[in-house]
């Protein structure tokens, strides 16, 4: 659980936008998904998705301050009807109706989310920038500059994906200890 009165398991650093631009690519979005950007910062994310693919959005931020950030930036770029700003604990949120999840985590907390990720519907997308999965090896993954972009696509057998990772080994940093 992460402690308001103390600090953030994961600290506020801004996507550069060209690494959202790069996230938003490789989502492949279709008009009727819907993004859900958890641990949104500011927003940018979830904005440049409605913007400039008019699809609907949710960021999720615990950070009070960052949270009305994120929603005054949102009326500011006029997406007020596409995109919402909701102040809570990563861990703590319903986030199974998002049918592209982007994440810019460490990979701990990214390892938390697993079997949430893991049970949402076949097909959805997952997007981080840097940190990735432990030993969920992505989809698919590409470099902008020197920054890593995984894509992982939820399976059929989401549950029973996450049984199988359960039980093989990974090294200390989260990544799996031998690459198949």
């Amino acid at each position: 659980m992460i402690d308001r009165n103390n600090h953030l398991d994961v600290p506020f650093v801004p996507t550069p936008f060209e690494v959202v631009r790069g996230m938003l690519s490789v989502a492949n979005l279709k008009p009727d998904d819907r993004v859900w950007d958890i641990g949104c910062g500011d927003g940018r994310l979830v904005i440049a998705a409605a913007l400039q693919h008019g699809v609907h959005g949710v960021g999720v931020e615990l950070d009070p301050t960052l949270a009305q950030q994120a929603r005054n930036e949102v009326e500011w770029a006029g997406v007020g009807h596409l995109v919402r700003i909701v102040e809570a604990d990563l861990l703590n949120v319903d986030f199974g109706e998002a049918t592209v999840v982007m994440l810019f985590l460490l990979t701990a907390i990214n390892l938390k989310l697993r079997p949430a990720l893991l049970a949402m519907p076949p097909g959805t997308r997952i997007i981080s920038h840097r940190f990735a999965m432990g030993n969920w090896i992505p989809e698919a993954a590409w470099t902008l500059g020197s920054t890593p972009i995984y894509r992982w696509v939820v399976p059929p057998n989401g549950p029973e994906l996450l049984r199988q990772l359960e039980q093989e080994p990974t090294a200390p940093n989260g990544n799996p200890a031998t690459l198949p």
